[in-house]
């Protein structure tokens, strides 16, 4: 089955959702701000301004298997035992769960065979963030690298099985990478200046994102807000869908984005600015963008309805209250647009 084909499994072009975070600290309205903005793919909203343990990286420690983090000056490590910042997390991610399954029944759509997604940090980019007992990076050390990934994959499973039986919905598994292309790169430090951590080879990288994504029983989206994202790297991953910033495409990554597609891929394009603009701005203002790129890559429009699903650029954690609630309206009044009339839209 192609991956375009997937598209049962909750995941289709022409629609609109979120990347993750949201401003604020309240859950309830947060969760039926989503819901009744994103209905056509409503996630499990991340709000990190409650500090530890809400942060991404926290976060994903809470649907670890057997596998703990504590917290460190410089952000989490691993922990031989489950402390305070292990049970934080959990009780949060519970608060959040008890929340969307409220705004879920309030909004008529438990049993309604409906699509949901989650996000969770990917293997790489938490590797890249946790330190070992040492302080080293587990991303310098294959072993531990392995256990965790492994961990995350259960970990994951477990997390949408329980999501799907509270909504009876599909769930979506969205797969965050901000720190893909460091990792790749070589660019990332040690514990101190004079440290460097060496670039991790693609297969090996490929392995380890693969053993996340092959784990789940449901299409997987990964998502990058690096300024270079990828984006070759990405196709060869076992993802149905890829997100970035459409922003930080150059005219050299252009060939890529045709070859995800070409590939079958559905592609998030994050065409939202996460922060507000100097000026207003309108649905066509961020419709243009993903139109110009079809006729650039002399893709036919169609494919924004068929492969194309609209977000805004990054979360929206850093945003006013009343600008995140915006963007999510602009983003599903584009994406209603793309799926409707994409052949007939102009600009001047």
């Amino acid at each position: 089955m192609s991956d375009v084909e997937s598209g049962a499994a909750g995941l289709r072009g022409g629609i609109a959702t979120g990347v993750g975070s949201w401003p604020g600290a309240d859950a309830r309205e947060a969760a039926a701000t989503i819901v009744g903005e994103l209905g056509e793919l409503p996630h499990l909203v991340e709000l990190p301004a409650r500090g530890i343990g809400a942060d991404m990286i926290g976060r994903t420690s809470a649907l670890l298997v057997e596998m703990q983090f504590d917290s460190t000056t410089r952000g989490y490590r691993l922990a031989q035992r489950p402390g305070a910042v292990s049970r934080r997390a959990h009780d949060l991610l519970r608060t959040d769960l008890d929340a969307l399954e409220e705004a879920w029944e309030t909004a008529g759509l438990a049993g309604a065979g409906r699509s949901v997604k989650v996000q969770v940090t990917g293997p790489l980019t938490l590797a890249a963030e946790v330190e070992l007992p040492g302080g080293h990076r587990v991303l310098t050390d294959s072993g531990a690298l392995r256990d965790l990934s492994e961990s995350l994959a259960e970990g994951v499973r477990n997390h949408v099985a329980e999501a799907g039986k509270r909504l009876g919905a599909e769930v979506l598994v969205q797969v965050d990478e901000p720190l893909l292309t460091a990792v790749l790169e070589g660019s990332l430090t040690g514990p101190s200046v004079m440290n460097t951590v060496r670039a991790k080879p693609e297969p090996e990288a490929l392995h380890v994102l693969d053993t996340v994504i092959t784990a789940q029983s449901g299409p997987v989206l990964v998502h990058t807000c690096a300024d270079r994202p990828a984006l070759g790297f990405l196709r060869k991953s076992a993802a149905a869908a890829i997100g970035f910033d459409l922003a930080a495409i150059g005219t050299a990554d252009l060939d890529s984005v045709g070859e995800l597609l070409d590939a079958g891929k559905y592609l998030a394009l994050g065409l939202v600015p996460a922060e507000p603009p100097s000026k207003p701005i309108t649905w066509r203002d961020i419709a243009e963008p993903g139109v110009r790129l079809m006729d650039r890559l002399g893709f036919r429009r169609r494919l924004l309805a068929d492969q194309i699903l609209v977000t805004p650029a990054c979360g929206l954690a850093g945003a006013p209250l009343s600008w995140a609630r915006k963007a999510l309206g602009l983003a599903a009044e584009t994406a209603r647009t793309y799926a409707d009339e994409p052949e007939a839209l102009t600009f001047d």
